[in-house]
């Protein structure tokens, strides 16, 4: 396996570590992540979202989400966008995010 593909499967280990505090599954599982783009720098920019634009918790994830990609060794930084579209929807979780919830 190449450097790239070790990286980005850290990077989504990591992710699957951070929750929103209101609800008891990580913002991966949820579909709360649309893009990860690892660069040659060492860099990572991801474009998230949050389930409702007014989260209370956002601010916190966002800075969950930058210091765990920024303590994975080989990652230089890390560049949280917040994107409200396309809007989020149930239909991004995963079947386990909807197992988890009750929602299957």
């Amino acid at each position: 396996m190449n450097e790239f593909l070790e990286l980005e499967e850290k990077v989504v280990a990591v992710l699957k570590t951070v929750y929103d505090p209101e609800i008891p599954v990580d913002i991966y599982e949820l579909g709360l992540v649309y893009n990860i783009d690892i660069k040659d720098t060492g860099f990572v920019y991801i474009d998230m979202t949050l389930t409702a634009p007014n989260c209370p918790a956002g601010d916190f994830i966002i800075e969950d989400v930058r210091q765990k990609i920024e303590g994975i060794e080989g990652v230089k930084g890390c560049v949280v966008n917040l994107v409200f579209e396309p809007e989020w929807t149930k239909d991004r979780m995963s079947e386990e995010a909807m197992l988890e919830l009750g929602m299957l």
